[in-house]
């Protein structure tokens, strides 16, 4: 009889704690900044591709600079590169939160305020590129192999809780208190982070390889991963369901101008799907996930694209909130099973560089998605952009279920 796995063991983990705590408290930042920014520049320019262009100023460094990031994080201890980066991200907000001060945007140009906002933005994708690494890799280095399935659960629940208030609590405090008050909530919320961090302790550097060449480590890396074939597959099936279900980045226009609810019912629809992401990876710390992992990572994604397709479809508020709320639910399986994938299938020596491989295949398609939603609404209309993007992801689960049979059979349980 198979023992029952406790669902609370990496919790017991008191490092774990603060770990959970440092990503709680820079996803909150993080999240209800790229809101802020999305609804500041849509009130700057009543411009859907401007909307788009946020998520290209960001995705362009992270992309670029993701590969050399993860040399740089597996070739240096964890703790302290999250303390750099968290400064770095201090810094940015900082300045976000004194250029939208109203005094201060009364004495600017529109596009000398949009043009700084893209500025920071790009500086925050720099910064980026080196936190999603440090934080795979240090989660890597904390918790025993035995709990990272469980780890992993907790770690991406976490996340979600912070989406879920980020967004919401953005969209609220934009009526109460302005941009410029909800921007020094988001420099409270780092703070808490770097707080955090500081009370996990330095931990062991596990390359054998340091001074190891930049170019030939990440040849190393890149190879790992396309010969890794689960690890390739987990990836690219979420980099395209990502991709064309974008939809998110075009709420400020469904909120404005198609469901026309205002800057609450934008917090509310921008929430919906991380609160449904949220039940979903709480469940997971109670369930097993793990059990046909291949077939339940297609179904899910191919959920999501279904609600993307009705979320576009909608001209009712409830309606939508509900398609989001259930894209959440089918993304927050995703996430879990891959999260749990890359910790199983990654050695500690290579987590920066794989985490890196994995930010640019999903964590920038996010922002890629963005730009991409925003570009196709140029071209075709929001709604059937929106739509456009739900079939693609339903093209995409179908192609990658007929070609990696190995893929669809997939169960992280065998995993030794």
């Amino acid at each position: 009889m198979k023992q029952k796995k406790d669902p609370y063991s990496s919790l017991k983990i008191k490092e774990f704690q603060w770990f959970l705590l440092m990503r709680l408290g820079m996803v909150l930042a993080w999240s209800m900044q790229f809101v802020l920014i999305e609804w500041e520049v849509y009130r700057l320019t009543k411009d859907p591709l401007s909307l788009g262009l946020i998520g290209l100023m960001e995705v362009i460094p992270a992309i670029t600079m993701a590969l050399f990031a993860g040399h740089i994080v597996d070739q240096n201890e964890k703790k302290s590169m999250l303390i750099k980066c968290l400064i770095g991200l201090l810094f940015v907000s900082i300045l976000l939160c004194v250029l939208v001060k109203p005094e201060i945007t009364a004495t600017l140009s529109k596009n000398t305020t949009l043009y700084a906002i893209y500025a920071l933005v790009f500086l925050g994708g720099i910064i980026r590129a080196f936190i999603i690494p440090s934080v795979f890799s240090l989660l890597g280095l904390i918790v025993p192999n035995a709990d990272k399935p469980n780890a992993a659960a907790w770690s991406s629940s976490t996340w979600q809780v912070a989406a879920v208030f980020g967004p919401a609590l953005a969209g609220f405090t934009i009526g109460w208190m302005g941009v410029f008050g909800s921007m020094v909530l988001v420099v409270v919320s780092i703070l808490l982070a770097f707080f955090a961090v500081t009370r996990i302790a330095a931990k062991p550097i596990m390359n054998p390889k340091l001074g190891e060449p930049i170019f030939t480590s990440l040849k190393e890396g890149i190879t790992f991963v396309f010969q890794n074939k689960t690890v390739l597959n987990a990836l690219s099936l979420d980099m395209f369901a990502v991709l064309f279900g974008g939809a998110v980045a075009l709420l400020p226009i469904f909120a404005t101008d198609i469901l026309k609810v205002g800057s609450e019912g934008f917090g509310i629809l921008r929430a919906a799907p991380a609160v449904g992401g949220l039940l979903t990876m709480l469940a997971a710390t109670q369930f097993d996930l793990n059990h046909n992992a291949g077939k339940k990572l297609l179904v899910a994604v191919f959920g999501f694209g279904i609600c993307i397709i009705i979320f576009g479809l909608s001209t009712n508020f409830w309606i939508s909130v509900i398609a989001l709320f259930l894209s959440g639910v089918t993304d927050g399986i995703s996430v879990v099973i891959r999260s749990t994938i890359l910790q199983l299938y990654t050695p500690d020596y290579m987590r920066g560089r794989v985490s890196s491989v994995n930010s640019i295949f999903v964590g920038s398609s996010n922002e890629l998605g963005a730009f991409e939603s925003g570009f196709t609404s140029k071209l075709m209309g929001v709604v059937p952009a929106v739509v456009f993007g739900g079939i693609m992801t339903l093209v995409v689960v179908g192609t990658t279920a007929v070609v990696s049979p190995e893929f669809r059979d997939l169960d992280v349980d065998n995993k030794g």
